[in-house]
């Protein structure tokens, strides 16, 4: 079984490859393997992003033994949120450091917190240990969650953006399924029935766990390496008064008359800009809409509630009558249909276009938790609540895990792009926060049913605010959205 989950992600690696060599066919004058490398090694933050995200759900039956963490819900809940305030750390900083230091450096940075913080979770001796070295990996992915899609957003051609951006969430769903196979490939059979003190003195219970954190260290340490390859982003140059730097890097994405153009384009958007931006700026009238949308939809992204599967896939497919064991593979199947239909949105962004994908995925997400929550309510067992469940993971893959991202990195004005999107990420990783820590507090008193409607009511609610406000962005460059946009 497990060599059938090397060989499948195998496969699945070379049709990616070939979808995205195919697809910048469409480049024609433009420089397709420089901006797909690129773009490529600052994906690689959304890779760990990932990774780090969902690594611990695989690894919560093991290390709540080995902690003996199994009868208080306030440290098991602790356990699983800690990351997400090194996450709203990591958000805040973004803006700063970005507008101060530029795109890559920051990005280096969170390259380095991921390593950091994979060997320090491993070798965790003590549960306060444990807790601090998760927040300092969750700074990483706040860092890489809002760097990661804004570089790519400001050197993709505008007519590829989508797609573009898209790579960054592609590999974010990568990392999610590398992590659920290597905590299957790592993790022994866990016997049915076996006792928490059977598992604590087991190899799972000891050593399991680390090597699943561990892991992390190698994709983590290639990132930190690539990066120093990244040139910097052309429009924060132009904006912090280096039109000399940014140059070159514009004219081998897409030649001189297009790296003139595109510099005539950003310097008019950047007419009365300084170097630092003043983030009082984002409170100005005229940035309000585009702030409000983006402040939704971040939380929103969240809010539908797809993300308690991955976090906290053991309570939920035990509620469904599924074993450890069984779960981790359960967990395998919802991360190959994230990935399956993260692909479909890749190629469906730039010609079905943001507002109709975030549509589907409001109204799809609503009805299929409404079906779900039912499931739960008339105890429907196994493949009923399986099903159900890969259904959620596919319509979330293919509309707001990566619609909203794409949204957030074009939506916002160059100016402010940096600190704006610092705040719509900021808000996005409070509102998981707040995801995470109530699931079970809602479990526990509204049962599994009830908690899914709630989130299907979340997600009609969106679904009307979708329809109303979020504008179509597909085809348009950056500074013409800003024009639209901001009045």
């Amino acid at each position: 079984m497990n060599h059938f989950f090397i060989y499948f992600a195998e496969i699945k690696i070379l049709v990616i490859l070939h979808l995205i060599l195919n697809s910048i066919q469409q480049m024609k004058n433009f420089n397709k393997s420089y901006i797909l490398g690129i773009s490529m090694v600052s994906a690689m933050g959304g890779l760990l992003f990932g990774y780090d995200w969902v690594v611990i759900g695989g690894a919560k039956p093991f290390y709540e033994r080995f902690f003996d963490i199994t009868t208080s819900a306030n440290l098991q809940a602790w356990a699983m949120s800690a990351a997400l305030i090194g996450c709203v750390i990591g958000a805040v900083t973004s803006g700063v450091v970005s507008d101060k230091f530029g795109r890559k450096w920051p990005l280096l940075l969170s390259a380095f917190l991921f390593t950091f913080s994979s060997i320090g979770t491993g070798i965790a001796s003590s549960y306060s240990i444990f807790i601090a070295f998760r927040i300092i990996g969750g700074v990483g992915i706040g860092l890489a969650s809002a760097l990661s899609p804004m570089y790519i957003a400001e050197v993709a051609p505008s007519h590829l953006r989508g797609r573009f951006v898209s790579l960054n969430q592609l590999t974010i769903v990568i990392g999610i399924l590398a992590a659920q196979v290597i905590n299957l490939l790592i993790a022994e059979k866990v016997p049915d029935g076996a006792t928490d003190e059977f598992i604590r003195a087991s190899w799972n219970g000891q050593m399991g766990w680390r090597w699943m954190f561990y892991a992390c260290a190698i994709p983590s340490a290639a990132f930190f390496l690539l990066t120093f390859l990244l040139p910097e982003s052309p429009r924060w140059l132009i904006k912090a008064g280096k039109s000399d730097k940014a140059f070159p890097t514009l004219k081998k994405i897409g030649g001189e008359e297009y790296a003139r153009e595109e510099m005539g384009n950003i310097r008019a958007t950047l007419s009365d800009a300084t170097e630092k931006t003043d983030f009082k700026l984002l409170f100005h009238p005229k940035y309000r809409v585009v702030l409000v949308i983006g402040i939704v939809l971040a939380v929103f992204q969240q809010w539908c509630g797809i993300n308690t599967v991955f976090n906290y896939a053991e309570e939920i497919f035990t509620a469904a009558g599924y074993g450890v064991s069984d779960t981790l593979f359960n967990i395998v199947i919802t991360g190959s249909v994230n990935l399956i239909f993260t692909l479909v949105a890749m190629f469906t962004v730039d010609k079905w276009g943001r507002k109709k994908l975030m549509i589907l995925g409001a109204v799809g997400l609503g009805i299929t938790y409404i079906l779900l929550g039912s499931a739960f309510y008339f105890q429907l067992k196994g493949i009923a609540v399986l099903s159900l469940v890969v259904i959620a993971i596919a319509i979330y893959a293919m509309s707001l895990a990566p619609i909203v991202w794409v949204i957030l990195s074009e939506i916002f004005p160059n100016r402010i792009r940096g600190a704006a999107m610092a705040l719509a990420t900021f808000a996005l990783w409070v509102a998981c926060f707040i995801l995470t820590y109530t699931f079970p507090l809602l479990n526990a008193s509204l049962g599994a049913a009830g908690t899914f409607w709630v989130y299907a009511a979340i997600c009609l609610i969106s679904f009307v605010f979708i329809l109303m406000k979020l504008p179509e962005t597909t085809g348009k460059s950056l500074e013409a959205l800003e024009n639209e946009l901001v009045k």
